[in-house]
């Protein structure tokens, strides 16, 4: 279950509670659905009680117990307990997290696009308007991707009033390559000068784009040796990987928000936080010594697989490459 998924779950929850009395609100079209903060527990959390408490007449904690048996009986939600003023933390159950791995693995490439959260894209016709600049344009060029993935289309202008002008690059970072130079372009926001060195090239985990590859090249080398012991993936229980579950069902939520702020920057740090995960989590997969292949692992497997799915449709969505080996 994704984060706009379980937003749709919470304000169905809020929907029941109106319909049979309990509350006397108007269902909003959103509900904020976030990793926990201090305090709290859970997959999730959820602030709705507090923007509902003012409109109801109630406290922010009296509105959550009104809303948490509505939540509780959703389907993926194990469990939700009430915290601080009135948070809702939400746990799924193990179902949800098969769920989400399937839907990466069955939608490949796709996954996170039309998932609109807030405003939506869909069917608009966006101008970017850009200086002659080299990474306004790299900019723009990665945005007509990203802005595609909510169904519009982005038109690409050298005119004026200019609406999208990153700070330039101090330098032309060509002599880096065209997968370092995009990434030295892009990581940053585009209020920040971009760092244009080799530090963008070295293979090591200081770099952020060098983790991001490296991580996609991983989940390729644990599908080639699961086959090489005899066995391959099948979503399973996998709720244990909360800290790679969690970015990997952000995903959506961060190419719609990169769309609608003409923020690239916004997925390629996404990525590193994926990568990292993924790599903290990679050594659990494989079996070890004379161990067996179990169900647990081809979970495993299925859940890197999902995420190096992620990896890689980032990527190209940046225009730089996944690399099989690295």
């Amino acid at each position: 279950m994704t984060p706009v998924e379980l937003s749709r779950t919470v304000l169905g929850a809020v929907r029941r509670a109106v319909d049979e009395g309990e509350l006397s609100v108007v269902v909003p079209v959103r509900a904020v659905v976030t990793v926990p903060g201090p305090g709290g527990c859970g997959d999730y959390a959820t602030n709705i009680a507090l923007q509902l408490a003012r409109p109801a007449g109630r406290a922010p904690r009296q509105v959550a117990e009104i809303l948490r048996p509505h939540l509780s009986g959703a389907p993926g939600v194990a469990d939700v307990a009430i915290t601080g003023p009135g948070f809702l933390n939400i746990s799924l159950d193990q179902e949800a997290a098969r769920a989400l791995v399937s839907q990466i693995l069955r939608q490949g490439s796709r996954y996170g696009y039309g998932y609109g959260y807030g405003d939506s894209l869909a069917g608009q016709v966006i101008a970017l308007r850009v200086p002659h600049d080299n990474r306004a344009e790299v900019l723009a060029d990665t945005l007509v991707r990203i802005i595609a993935t909510q169904g519009a289309r982005a038109e690409v202008h050298h005119a004026e009033p200019v609406n999208l002008r990153p700070v330039p690059a101090p330098e032309d970072p060509a002599p880096l390559g065209q997968d370092a130079a995009r990434w030295a372009l892009l990581h940053p926001a585009p209020h920040d000068r971009p760092r244009i060195t080799a530090d963008h090239l070295l293979q090591r985990e200081s770099n952020p784009l060098f983790r991001v590859r490296y991580a996609y090249a991983r989940t390729r080398a644990l599908s080639r040796n699961a086959a090489a012991l005899g066995f391959d993936s099948a979503p399973g229980d996998v709720s244990e990987a909360q800290d790679l579950l969690t970015p990997l069902a952000e995903y959506p939520r961060v190419l719609s928000a990169a769309a609608t702020h003409r923020a690239p920057d916004r997925l390629a740090r996404h990525l590193v936080t994926t990568a990292d995960a993924l790599l903290d989590f990679q050594h659990t997969v494989l079996p070890l010594g004379d161990e067996k292949p179990s169900a647990a692992h081809r979970a495993r497997l299925a859940l890197a697989e999902a995420a190096g799915t992620v990896l890689a449709g980032g990527l190209s969505l940046l225009g730089i490459s996944a690399p099989e080996y690295l």
